[in-house]
């Protein structure tokens, strides 16, 4: 068996993964409380820019906490065709499950839908990323802590969801993105404790693309997007503000027609 450090940096990945986690929740639900004032296209791409905002943050965060993960006795290298389809694989079922509560008429069962659908996605993608894992050795999966980790991903959805349908505040956003961070985070870490490796020395060089070389600057990058991101939308008016504007223009236009 080998030795498992799952952070190897100390509390650096953890809390980085962290802020990455409750970034992209924040940014998802802001955009879902837009979509939800919104209609048409406008709805559209507000939970578009949801879906990319949660999944991107789920993803950023895991393979953050990844860059902490060490096994004595073998290096650790990623395979990048399915590690990019991972992230994929997040944002477009975080994407159903956010369009399902976006556009669902009855708001209990589109509630229930969107939070499986979207932990679903979450659970979904850290094992889809953990398939993309390359070592010297078997990795192996203790499933009672499994299926607990995919439990903690459904339920930290299902309240981020009706976090966004019944929270308005900016305020209240916050803390709701806070705790749905905690819970991802919980849920990487519960299904991190799941695992079990058994290497098998070799002096074979393993495929794929070390940390360094590939995750660690796309995880720069998607941070970057979800900061820029979270900046355009902090400073793009809300529906009620620009109807605000609009009212004011109109009294305004009246009163120099006087």
């Amino acid at each position: 068996m080998g030795h498992l450090d799952h952070a190897a940096y100390g509390w650096l990945t953890p809390v980085l993964s962290y802020v990455m986690a409750s970034l992209g929740a924040a940014l998802g639900l802001r955009c879902t409380v837009r979509a939800l004032a919104a209609t048409g296209r406008s709805r559209r791409n507000w939970l578009l820019t949801a879906a990319s905002a949660i999944g991107t943050g789920i993803w950023t965060m895991h393979f953050v906490a990844m860059l902490g993960f060490h096994v004595t006795g073998t290096e650790i290298r990623y395979d990048v065709p399915l590690t990019i389809l991972s992230l994929l694989v997040a944002m477009a079922v975080v994407g159903a499950g956010v369009f399902a509560v976006g556009y669902g008429r009855h708001r209990g069962r589109a509630l229930v839908l969107g939070g499986l659908t979207t932990g679903l996605g979450v659970a979904g993608m850290h094992y889809l990323g953990m398939a993309a894992l390359r070592l010297h050795g078997d990795v192996r999966y203790e499933p009672v802590t499994v299926g607990l980790s995919v439990a903690i991903a459904g339920a930290a959805a299902t309240a981020a969801l009706w976090a966004a349908l019944n929270i308005k505040s900016p305020a209240a956003v916050a803390v709701a993105s806070l705790v749905m961070g905690a819970a991802v985070t919980s849920m990487h870490y519960t299904g991190m404790a799941a695992v079990a490796v058994t290497v098998t020395p070799s002096a074979t060089a393993l495929p794929g693309a070390t940390a360094a070389q590939f995750v660690f600057p796309l995880a720069v990058g998607l941070g970057s997007y979800l900061f820029l991101t979270s900046a355009f939308v902090a400073l793009s008016p809300t529906a009620g503000e620009r109807a605000a504007s609009a009212r004011a223009r109109s009294l305004g236009g009246r009163a120099a027609a006087h």
